[in-house]
């Protein structure tokens, strides 16, 4: 896999070529900027822009007017090999939050799906398929990250399940769930990205996470997934990279409400 190769794809078919992540959703191209607008339980910014130096403010001004005409809260996705190259700092000074940086990581599918998935003793995997696992999915999530964001991600998680968009799977331990992940689905592009990957305390450490990697790469290859990608954390990169994941660049969320 060449890395620069890889990096143009994703941002030609991800960001460029970005289509709607659920329904209510819509892309929209306007002075240099490719954005989502939708349900304010959803994901809303920039996920890609095009600008110089002359233009820049004005386009950052751009999108918060329209998003701020709207009501909704929007995060303009920021990638370390954006222009220009004092993006960041012009958000900044237009009022944006910036979140912590994570590490754009690819690997190929079927490498990652050819791994031993290796599971702790009484634990077992089970797709999640219906509300009602949508449910304990979440409530892993709130306990491994220590957030209180249930309904939203409730929601997001029916809205994938709906439309098709959605692989989600739960760990375990007899009935207790212990562990979950969920794999986002992007047809069309070969990309399916990994997100949520949590488990409870009391349980990480024994290879949980990397089964559950294992599990998803697998089920992209079975629906003609070319390659896995993930906005890694400090703490999962050295986990993805030992699993055979490549390093593209960074990005950093800028939040504005």
């Amino acid at each position: 896999m060449d890395p620069d190769e890889v990096l143009t794809l994703f941002d030609r078919r991800l960001r460029q070529e970005a289509r709607p992540d659920g329904p209510g959703r819509r892309i929209e191209r306007a002075g240099g900027v490719v954005r989502q607008t939708g349900p304010s339980h959803g994901w809303n910014g920039v996920l890609w822009s095009d600008l110089d130096e002359e233009g820049a403010d004005a386009a950052i001004a751009g999108q918060v007017r329209h998003f701020g005409a709207l009501g909704l809260a929007f995060e303009w996705k920021l990638y370390a090999h954006d222009r220009p190259a004092d993006l960041g700092d012009r958000l900044l000074a237009a009022g944006f939050t910036a979140g912590p940086e994570e590490t754009v990581m690819v690997a190929e599918a079927a490498t990652i799906a050819a791994a031993p998935l290796a599971l702790p003793e009484g634990v077992r995997l089970a797709p999640v398929t219906t509300a009602d696992g949508v449910d304990l999915m979440a409530g892993v999530h709130e306990r491994a990250f220590g957030t209180d964001d249930g309904d939203p991600l409730r929601r997001h998680l029916l809205d994938g399940l709906a439309d098709g968009t959605l692989n989600a799977v739960l760990a375990l331990a007899g009935d207790v769930p212990v562990s979950a992940a969920r794999m986002d689905l992007y047809p069309g592009t070969g990309f399916a990205g990994l997100w949520g990957g949590g488990t409870v305390p009391g349980r990480r450490g024994r290879g949980l996470y990397r089964a559950l990697v294992a599990w998803r790469a697998r089920e992209a290859v079975a629906r003609g997934y070319s390659y896995l990608q993930v906005d890694a954390s400090s703490q999962s990169r050295p986990i993805l990279e030992r699993l055979g994941f490549t390093p593209l660049t960074t990005t950093t969320p800028y939040t504005h409400s």
